[in-house]
């Protein structure tokens, strides 16, 4: 379930949207001001942000340019800030979309699957499950700050099992993905790789957990 953070101070506008959203399918987290908004997006795997601009504590065009340093999920701008000049100021602080208020719920909901569609396109190389992010383009794992490199199999194995979170694999299955039809070795080796995987990612702050499936395989689920 993708997740999405709500940033207003106008309670109100958080319930409207929270609604709708939900009502959509989508899970929702919410905050006030500038200063909660980033304590949320260091706990919760965001997927999506809405944000307000004229909020106490950190402003909207702050928060945004503290989202595309540090993170890597499309933001959209909710405001009744409808000036060119406003607009100008969301986009140079790195905003992705700008609504301007009052809003048709509708809309929003039709502009988010916009969002994650283009995002999806141009990240597709990017997996983002629990909080780490696997980046195929370098065979790198970010985990907040911290970078980690993997061996290539234990890599593409995370790899796989990340890209399709709850889907049951079997040993076979993976072994035909990530080592290859022509692979000569033992089913058991996928077993060797995915107890080297819990080792490395055995803490709660990965916010994931590979799973075995008795009888059936493996399956990564995200942590609630």
């Amino acid at each position: 379930m993708l997740t999405i953070l709500i940033v207003d101070d106008d309670p109100h506008i958080r319930e409207l949207l929270r609604f709708y959203l939900q009502k959509d399918g989508y899970r929702t987290i919410e905050a006030g001001d500038g200063q909660e908004a980033l304590d949320r997006l260091e706990k919760e795997n965001i997927h999506l942000a809405l944000v307000d601009v004229m909020m106490p504590n950190m402003n909207g065009y702050e928060l945004c340019r503290h989202i595309r340093s540090y993170y890597d999920i499309p933001v959209m701008m909710i405001t009744a800030k409808g000036e060119i000049a406003d607009k100008e100021s969301a986009y140079d602080a790195g905003t992705d979309d700008y609504l301007v208020k009052p809003f048709e719920p509708k809309e929003v909901l039709f502009r988010i699957k916009a969002l994650l569609r283009r995002f999806q396109m141009i990240n597709e190389d990017k997996i983002h499950i629990g909080h780490i992010m696997i980046n195929r383009n370098n065979y790198e794992v970010e985990i907040g700050e911290k970078t980690m490199v993997l061996p290539l199999k234990e890599f593409e194995l995370l790899a796989q099992l990340a890209n399709y979170p709850n889907r049951v694999f079997t040993r076979e299955q993976l072994i035909d993905l990530v080592w290859g039809h022509d692979f000569t070795g033992s089913d058991r080796t996928v077993d060797v790789h995915i107890k080297r995987l819990r080792e490395r990612f055995s803490s709660k702050e990965h916010g994931f957990v590979i799973k075995t499936v008795r009888g059936l395989g493996y399956k990564l689920e995200e942590m609630k």
